[in-house]
């Protein structure tokens, strides 16, 4: 048994999957209303030997595990939708409502799995592309959209910030079934400055993180050779110089093993000030001289206060590396947490039935000792 890891690309996983196993099951969170484990758009590709990603553990995964795994087995069977009810279908207390799309790819589908990758990373349209994958008549028909104005499904997924654009399942009166889903992924950019102990320990855990990771230091042989293909890594470049392609809206975090290259790097980037966050390793005397050097050279005391030093939650008093990693990756999380509460309840919007456009009727949790339930 290996680590569990994270579903990022699914294409691209699909595609080294398919490379070992000759059936894959993907399982997709089509739709959630209500109290799920995890957020509509995540999946798991299922093969007969392992298994990559998750939707949240639990028995709604363990459900779906199994029938995916009825699925490798079944070619007759290329996509099935199911709707379970977390409290009532799986005794999970509180639960929401939950759809979740099952389909079966093997290697005849390589050419149309290389196509959605390739979709997924095009940038000429913005990277905006949608997948519609229509069940009927026991096969699944896919088609991909690239920019507004040919599909109406499509339009309103495009039309849609990525953060908020989650899949959907639509029904017609003949029974087809379609997941429209969005191909390209955006996750957050995060560029951390510095290999050293602290700086790896971070490295480890953002690989883990909902987060796009560039790894900066200008000392060779620090960053790993090894590395997710989802980390961006470059050693030996000049960290300052290297800002200049990060783009708007990055959180950086600067612990580099010079005070100097710290001061340098702190200063361009509130320079820039397109950054979303910006974190400095140090002490509070470290702080201190920093921001009174900064308004020395005439920076706004509005864009001192953004540079966040020191850095990481606070109660925790170990200082081996993996806890401070533990703390800060945190902190980033908080930071990334703050505007998410409206896109987590913009994709947990009501879920209409298969066809139909009336809401559902929240159930109540099936324990009777549960304190915290409502309707």
């Amino acid at each position: 048994m290996s680590w569990f890891t994270p579903l990022r690309d699914w294409p691209e996983a699909l595609i080294s999957a398919l490379q070992r196993e000759p059936v894959i099951v993907r399982i997709v969170l089509a739709a959630v209303r209500g109290s799920a484990p995890r957020e509509p758009g995540v999946g798991m590709l299922v093969g007969r030997a392992a298994f990559a990603g998750t939707i949240g553990g639990g028995q709604l995964e363990w459900e779906a595990l199994t029938a995916a795994r009825v699925l490798l087995d079944d070619a007759t069977v290329p996509a099935r939708l199911r709707r379970l009810v977390l409290a009532a279908d799986l005794g999970q207390c509180c639960g929401g409502v939950v759809e979740v799309w099952l389909e079966r790819y093997t290697r005849a589908n390589l050419g149309l799995v290389n196509e959605l990758r390739d979709a997924a990373r095009d940038r000429a349209n913005g990277g905006g592309a949608v997948l519609l994958s229509t069940l009927k008549s026991g096969v699944v028909e896919h088609r991909i959209v690239r920019g507004v104005g040919s599909c109406a499904p499509a339009d309103a997924l495009l039309r849609e910030a990525r953060a908020q654009a989650a899949p959907r399942v639509i029904g017609n009166p003949a029974g087809e079934l379609t997941l429209v889903e969005r191909l390209d992924h955006e996750l957050p950019p995060l560029w951390l400055y510095g290999a050293g102990h602290v700086g790896q320990a971070l490295a480890r855990i953002f690989v883990e993180l909902p987060v796009s990771l560039t790894w900066i230091d200008g000392r060779d042989g620090l960053i790993p050779l090894l590395l997710p293909d989802s980390v961006h890594s470059a050693s030996g470049a000049d960290p300052v110089e290297s800002l200049a392609a990060a783009p708007a809206g990055t959180r950086f975090l600067v612990l580099t093993h010079s005070h100097a290259l710290d001061y340098a790097l702190c200063r361009a980037i509130l320079a820039r000030g397109d950054f979303a966050w910006a974190g400095l390793i140090g002490s509070k005397s470290k702080a201190a001289r920093f921001r009174s050097r900064l308004a020395r050279e005439g920076f706004a005391l509005a864009t001192i206060a953004r540079l966040v030093c020191p850095i990481g939650i606070g109660g925790i008093s170990s200082k081996w590396p993996a806890s401070i990693a533990v703390g800060v990756a945190a902190q980033v999380l908080q930071d990334l947490s703050l505007g998410a509460d409206g896109a987590l309840d913009a994709r947990r919007a009501p879920l209409p039935a298969p066809g139909a456009q009336a809401p559902l009727t929240a159930p109540r949790c099936n324990e009777r000792d549960c304190a915290g339930c409502g309707p």
